[in-house]
């Protein structure tokens, strides 16, 4: 009521004196939830009417009476926005900055970044799967947030957790240090709460959606996108690229930082504080739950999130201390590390996203015709490649069309998902076997590429480059293109006929089933909806048997060799459900 009182009393003063417009340019800004820390901070200041804030163009504007200076707003606002007097409407945007000290700046830091990636892979330190990917590590991911919390998710939720800590120590000036402390644990218990549990629900709104593999490859590629860009708004050096926001309406984002300082103060609500800051743009924030949703799984997500915002906990809690320690010189040459670290994280993770989106677009070099590793014997073309934790060695491979291909893959020492192996332009998908190579054989038909991954996209991906057959090799005959005999025998004499559904409403129904030991089965499987993410594969791991779930009806064969309990699960291991053999 009070504050009220006095923005009354101040618009009534304001009436009488005379009023002015200012065009501030202002310098500093990271994301869109800086354009609200510097409306609320500066509509604060005596005889300010009105301020809008327009971070693409750089600009404040400030309505107020006639004694407000630049000088005397600067004074109210957080020491890394700059601001100075003058409009930048008449500014020539130019595609690229001229600021050739920071050029330099930025080309320095990258080569320190190239320097420590060639020393960590020298001596084998560099983790496995640096992009947004599904083979993405949750210490990448605590990395990101490390990165994150130092940049824009600092300026969003760094802001909130402050005015909540600030409203708390106002109303309780005598507490001791360790109970002033309490609101910022409590806001960042909130947070990883509401990251985890929101981040898995997000997860499983993306498991009720169905994504195909294509439409995952879209979104991962949507998100690595996003990486790239948040990146390039940090570096400051494209001015037109801050056109370019992805953000809640602003009010929205008011009411959230409103709401932090009013009422009674209350470790309660620093804890509900914390969990709204899941709403409140961050570029970094954005990508990784666009990332969740195209996983389709409650348990990626939550546990992507949980990974993420604890990557944020040590600066928010140490907030007053990296405010005040971070600054000037040293705090821009980590945000121009930071940023150049995630555009890295964004285009490591694109080929990822392309091949589960099909494309034939290869981040390799162009291949000789003639491919050193393979050999024609008898009229395949023999293809040997090992599979290494979530990498395939080697990865690209040139074959000539219309000569089949003999695929000896050795997958004994696969992690994951990488244990199932799929080229889906040739509708191959095989499980490798823990004890022997696994051969797949194919014909590709015509020239061009042909991507192959595990069915999530986790490993590689790797590639065929397919050329034209102009020596003239002639190649042997096979049954039939794609079709693996050894994996998918049909047998003759008595068969265990089974059969299975896999819907929204029921699941994998049945999921038991009781069979004879030694007599083949044939599971025939209806799949009713578009299965995505390690859904989309079914694996009996005992018997190396793998099988795509498409829309419609497929078989599944194998044969039960001993009596128990065999599992049949998702291609990350999680078990689906199981054959009881007698």
């Amino acid at each position: 009521f009070r504050q009220r009182l006095i923005r009354r009393f101040t618009l009534l003063s304001l009436r009488t004196k005379k009023m002015k417009t200012l065009k501030i340019r202002v310098k500093g800004m990271t994301c869109s939830s800086c354009e609200v820390l510097l409306e609320r901070s500066v509509s604060k200041v005596p005889g300010v009417n009105k301020v809008t804030v327009n971070r693409a163009r750089e600009e404040m504007t400030v309505q107020g009476s006639d004694d407000i200076t630049v000088n005397k707003l600067q004074e109210v606002v957080d020491s890394k926005y700059i601001l100075s007097e003058g409009s930048n409407a008449p500014e020539r945007q130019f595609f690229i900055t001229k600021d050739r000290e920071r050029l330099a700046e930025i080309g320095a830091v990258l080569m320190v970044i190239l320097g420590i990636y060639f020393v960590l892979k020298e001596y084998n330190l560099l983790p496995k799967g640096i992009g947004i990917s599904e083979n993405m590590g949750y210490g990448v991911i605590f990395l990101i947030g490390l990165i994150a919390a130092t940049s824009t998710c600092l300026a969003v939720a760094g802001g909130l957790l402050l005015a909540v800590s600030a409203k708390y120590n106002e109303a309780y000036p005598y507490l001791t240090g360790w109970q002033k402390f309490r609101p910022h644990i409590s806001f960042n218990i909130g947070r990883i709460v509401s990251y985890t549990l929101l981040g898995g629900m997000i997860g499983l709104l993306g498991s009720f959606i169905t994504l195909s593999p294509r439409m995952t490859g879209v979104l991962t590629i949507a998100a690595s996108a996003l990486m790239i860009l948040v990146g390039l708004q940090l570096l400051h050096i494209f001015p037109w690229l801050n056109k370019i926001q992805v953000k809640m309406p602003k009010f929205l984002a008011h009411k959230i930082y409103g709401a932090s300082q009013h009422g009674a103060p209350s470790n309660r609500g620093a804890f509900f504080f914390g969990a709204a800051t899941f709403f409140l743009p961050c570029g970094f924030t954005q990508a990784l739950q666009l990332y969740v949703l195209s996983k389709g799984d409650f348990t990626t997500g939550a546990l992507t999130m949980l990974a993420f915002s604890l990557g944020t906990l040590p600066t928010l809690a140490g907030i007053g201390a990296v405010s005040s320690y971070v600054k000037g010189k040293a705090h821009r040459h980590f945000m121009t590390f930071s940023a150049l670290l995630v555009i890295i994280l964004g285009i490591f993770n694109m080929p990822n996203g392309l091949a589960l989106a099909g494309s034939a677009f290869s981040f390799g070099v162009p291949q000789a015709i003639e491919d050193p590793n393979i050999n024609i014997v008898n009229g395949k073309q023999i293809v040997e490649m090992k599979v290494n934790s979530l990498d395939y060695i080697p990865s690209q491979f040139t074959v000539v069309a219309g000569v089949p291909v003999e695929w000896r893959i050795d997958g004994r020492n696969a992690q994951g998902c990488a244990q199932v192996i799929s080229l889906p332009q040739m509708g191959i998908t095989e499980y490798l076997p823990k004890d022997q190579v696994k051969t797949v054989t194919f014909t590709p038909t015509q020239p061009g590429q042909l991507t192959f991954s595990c069915s999530m996209g986790m490993a590689g991906p790797g590639v065929f480059n397919v050329v034209p057959n102009t020596k003239g090799v002639a190649g042997a005959q096979l049954a039939a293109v794609g079709e693996d005999t050894e994996a998918q025998p049909v047998v003759d004499g008595p068969v265990q006929k089974l059969s299975m559904e896999v819907s929204k409403e029921r699941g994998f129904y049945p999921n038991s089933f009781t069979v004879k030991k030694s007599i083949p089965v044939e599971l025939e499987i209806d799949t009713k909806v578009q299965m995505g993410g390690c859904m989309s594969t079914l694996i009996i791991p005992e018997y190396n048997v793998a099988q795509l779930l498409r829309l419609g009806k497929s078989v599944m064969r194998f044969t039960p060799t001993k009596t128990g309990i065999i599992p049949f699960t998702c291609s990350m291991g999680a078990k689906m459900g199981q054959f009881i053999v007698n």
